[in-house]
């Protein structure tokens, strides 16, 4: 399905690039000291990341096969130039913050990875609201994990104190350790959720590990998976995840391989 309604639930949720697909988890663990940091870095991610996807989309009919990469990168590095410009002069307190996580993001393999398995296979349109979608899931996640790494830490939201006066911050939540922490509290909270959902029958379809590996009943054009099956000529599977089995025909022995074969045996 290419439905923009569907691109953007399928970044938000279904495929949430930080909590299901732990992608980009150095910005994710490196900037989110506050709930600002990790939504400035979230949007500035999705504002590149739905201007090239719409590029590549355009040009995906011009790009040669073998070069796609470099060409992706290139698209990629300029859409990061504008935006770290803008933000230079526009934002500068939020261009210190981020500091060299900006033209990391040229490198960020969300955006390689949605150039590669979508922009590149579909139109235009689906392709600019798969790049919101991927890039909104990712503010969500990052200022998740800032606004309580910040809140533990700081007993602050957004620059707000809203702890009492009598709590005491642990400054470890503000430190490299709290993102681990945080990470791995808020995926296993939205794991728990789903279980229990899955346990009293409820349809958890939404929140998931990525792909189903259902490829005879997928909609999805740009499935990464499916390229990679694809390309590579890896066997194609069927619903029950099994690999089709197919005789490959038998080569025939060449008048020399017979001849060479008839002399080793004499």
């Amino acid at each position: 399905m290419n439905s923009a309604k569907e691109r953007l639930v399928n970044g938000i949720v279904k495929e949430n690039p930080t909590f299901v697909l732990m992608l980009g988890m150095c910005p994710t663990l490196a900037v989110t000291t506050s709930a600002v940091n990790g939504l400035g870095m979230g949007l500035t991610t999705m504002v590149v990341l739905a201007l090239s996807n719409v590029f590549i989309s355009l040009l995906r009919n011009i790009i040669p096969d073998k070069v796609r990469i470099p060409a992706f990168i290139v698209i990629i590095a300029s859409f990061v130039t504008v935006v770290e410009l803008l933000l230079q002069g526009y934002i500068p307190f939020l261009y210190d913050a981020l500091g060299i996580y900006i033209p990391l993001i040229v490198v960020n393999c969300i955006i390689l990875g949605r150039a590669e398995a979508y922009a590149y296979k579909n139109p235009v349109l689906p392709s600019l609201f798969d790049g919101i979608g991927m890039g909104l899931g990712f503010s969500v996640a990052l200022t998740c994990i800032g606004a309580v790494r910040e809140l533990l830490g700081a007993g602050e939201i957004f620059g707000i104190h809203v702890m009492p006066e009598s709590f005491v911050p642990v400054s470890i939540f503000i430190m490299a350790p709290g993102a681990f922490f945080v990470l791995a509290l808020l995926t296993a909270i939205q794991n728990k959720v789903k279980i229990a959902g899955e346990k009293k029958g409820k349809d958890m379809s939404k929140i998931q590990s990525g792909c189903g590996h259902d490829c005879l009943h997928c909609s999805d054009a740009g499935c990464a998976q499916r390229l990679y099956d694809d390309k590579a000529g890896a066997p194609a599977k069927t619903a029950d995840d099994q690999p089709v089995v197919t005789e490959k025909p038998v080569e025939k022995m060449t008048e020399a391989g017979e001849q060479k074969e008839e002399k080793k045996n004499g």
